[in-house]
């Protein structure tokens, strides 16, 4: 699934409002001739500081899963190199 994130215009500017965003969550599929199209999942607006902050929160997660997933790999490489 792909994002496709873009500053949202404001019609009405309060002053010292957020920066808006908009998220267009697509993903790939196929039109009837079988070529490749890309489908509009759906559409969130939020503030750009909450999206960073939710981003930089699952960008650790990912760091935390990547790095259990390397200490799983160095067991069953020794395991397989054991003599």
């Amino acid at each position: 699934m792909a994002k496709v994130i873009s500053e949202k215009v404001q019609e009405v500017v309060v002053a010292d409002s957020p920066k808006i965003i908009e998220i267009k969550h697509t993903r790939t599929a196929k039109d009837v001739n079988g070529a490749d199209i890309e489908v509009l999942d759906w559409t969130e607006e939020k503030s750009v500081d909450d999206a960073i902050a939710q981003c930089e929160a699952h960008k650790a997660r990912l760091e935390a899963d990547l790095a259990l997933c390397e200490a799983e790999l160095a067991d069953m490489i020794a395991i397989r190199d054991a003599e």
